[in-house]
């Protein structure tokens, strides 16, 4: 899905084959288009792209990748939102930005995208090393998030792709990025920091732990009394759960 006239655009026949497959595949419920940027395309392309997958029964979701409302955002015109709109399935559409400095510079527009739009949004971010590796950072790029009508739910950490070890966290600076972020905005501005398994096996959550077992006994050692746990607050301060009588 690069653009139109690329040479590595899906062709007619790939295409079809990739619709065949998720109509002979029940289980298939969400549909992700990405790579390059799906928002490349002419809105009558992706109207088809779209229209071709909301009618397919079992298709509900069909989520978009993209950087082009903040990095282009004139490319938003009514025609692009309206092909977005499809009757059978719930668009979600997912911004890509690592710091608050692009979304000050194209503020308008991305809120010209997300106010018009009218669809469901949801933001992936890279924790990057001297970018956006300190609480604050990632605090104001949050609430800019939100100010626009984007949820963040993703803060990955940094693939091992070649030539950017310099750009990548650490695994427990990473979980402290979180910590800190914890005590500074609410639920709404928070996203969860995942891990993308080498080898294609999935992402999985890595953030800190605030959950520990803490198992009591009887006296007389035979029978097991209800099960507690310590749970650690945004400060560090540890408490009892439930609280002892």
């Amino acid at each position: 899905m690069v653009g139109p006239g690329k040479p590595a655009a899906l062709s007619h026949d790939t295409y079809r084959g990739a619709l065949d497959y998720i109509r002979a595949h029940s289980e298939v419920w969400e549909v992700i288009l990405t790579g390059g940027d799906p928002l490349m395309l002419s809105p009558r392309r992706l109207s088809e792209i779209m229209a071709d997958l909301a009618a397919i029964d079992h298709v509900k979701i069909i989520r978009l990748h993209t950087r082009v409302p903040v990095a282009d955002p004139a490319r938003i015109s009514r025609e692009m939102i309206a092909a977005l709109k499809v009757e059978g399935a719930t668009t979600w559409v997912c911004v890509a930005r690592q710091s608050r400095q692009g979304i000050d510079r194209q503020g308008a527009g991305c809120l010209r995208w997300h106010g018009r739009c009218g669809h469901s949004d949801g933001e992936p971010v890279g924790a990057a090393a001297r970018v956006n590796d300190n609480a604050e950072a990632l605090e104001a790029l949050m609430r800019a998030f939100v100010e626009c009508r984007i949820k963040p739910y993703y803060l990955h950490h940094g693939d091992l792709a070649p030539g950017t070890a310099h750009l990548r966290t650490t695994l427990a600076h990473g979980q402290e990025l979180m910590r800190g972020l914890r005590g500074r905005v609410s639920g709404l501005c928070q996203p969860d920091y995942v891990l993308d398994i080498p080898g294609g096996h999935g992402k999985a959550p890595i953030g800190p732990n605030y959950l520990s077992r803490e198992k009591s006994f009887s006296a007389d050692r035979e029978r097991q009394e209800e099960t507690r746990y310590l749970v650690a607050d945004y400060c560090g301060d540890v408490h009892l759960y439930p609280p002892k009588p």
